[in-house]
């Protein structure tokens, strides 16, 4: 079966690629990547749900972040989803970003 010019091997194997490549990243990579996809999927559901822009970095303000540099990474994440003109429904765009942030981080190795 044939989904976008892609095989269900070829899906398969890219799949099988990812979650090696995830392991051969240190805690720290994979959990990096875990919190964005979970900050872009939130930005996504509140741009879906009609949150204005405003409002979703209001929020990121109040937040409470473990580490100092999360606060402003969330906020440009939040404003690269809302600046998208994608309507994917949040679960893809989690791993959509995860899995691009997998990518750059083995690439940067």
């Amino acid at each position: 079966m044939r989904a976008y010019g892609l095989t269900l091997a070829t899906v398969f194997l890219a799949t099988l690629s990812l979650g090696s490549h995830a392991k051969a990243l240190g805690q720290n990579d994979r959990y990096v990547c875990s919190w964005g996809s979970d900050i872009a999927a939130g930005a996504q559901q509140s741009k879906l749900a009609g949150v204005t822009l405003y409002s979703a970095r209001k929020r990121l303000q109040a937040r409470k972040f473990p580490k100092p540099w999360m606060r402003m990474t969330a906020m440009g994440i939040t404003e690269q989803t809302y600046n998208s003109q994608s309507r994917l429904k949040p679960a893809a765009i989690k791993q959509t970003y995860y899995e691009q942030c997998v990518h750059h981080a083995v690439a940067r190795r």
